[in-house]
């Protein structure tokens, strides 16, 4: 083989390299920037957060949550689920009278099983189930993450969160509830290249549990 067809055989290849990190790093800039800030809404700014202003950290956490759950499909509820799942919530709302924490606790547990039942991650890899539902449920995820360190946070430090607090957490909690028990299938979800989803106010699922009186209470008993 003579030299001048070896060296052309190796600027072929060298381009073949170059070509193929060119794409891999497109492809991984297409996902950045507005476009994070698009699909994860309040949850970028949290991780940005996070990582003490480090933007480009941040934004390699998402993407890789992005490239892990992005291709996720939510399963179905049919109509009795979703009457069962308010039903429970609606319980937990006013046990929330007697026993807060305990209400805290009994909700945390049930949007753990509500996430599962719609195909996410089980409960038991919380972390896991955490970040596929920033994915899709960017705008309430937060809420899942306030009842969770609420609901945990008694046997972390022996004291936990005071009654207001797990009470935010709960009404909190709220709104990523009537999201997964939503009969509107991917309203969450924002078409590609425009801003967040806006739920249409005069769509709600039959579903919906009202906030009781309970809630608004200014000092339920404690547990």
């Amino acid at each position: 083989m003579s030299t001048g067809l070896i060296i052309l055989l190796i600027v072929i290849a060298a381009v073949v390299v170059l070509g193929a990190v060119a794409l891999t790093v497109r492809g991984r800039t297409r996902h950045g920037g507005p476009n994070l800030k698009r699909r994860f809404g309040p949850e970028y700014e949290r991780t940005v957060a996070l990582h003490d202003g480090d933007t480009e950290a941040a934004e390699r956490e998402l993407t890789e949550r992005l490239e892990r759950h992005g291709d996720l499909r939510e399963r179905p509820l049919d109509g009795a689920e979703r009457q069962r799942y308010a039903d429970r919530w609606t319980a937990v709302q006013e046990h929330f009278v007697d026993s807060p924490r305990q209400a805290v606790a009994e909700a945390d547990l049930l949007i753990a099983e509500l996430a599962a039942a719609r195909g996410y991650p089980d409960g038991g890899r919380y972390e896991e189930q955490l970040a596929a539902l920033s994915v899709h449920h960017a705008d309430h995820v937060d809420g899942y993450r306030q009842v969770h360190r609420a609901a945990t946070g008694a046997a972390a430090d022996g004291t936990g969160a005071g009654t207001e607090e797990l009470r935010s957490a709960l009404l909190g909690a709220r709104a990523l509830f009537e999201d997964l028990t939503s009969a509107e299938s991917g309203r969450h979800r924002a078409p590609a290249g425009t801003g967040r989803a806006t739920p249409p106010a005069a769509t709600h699922s039959h579903a919906r549990s009202h906030t009781p009186w309970a809630l608004h209470r200014s000092r339920p008993k404690e547990s």
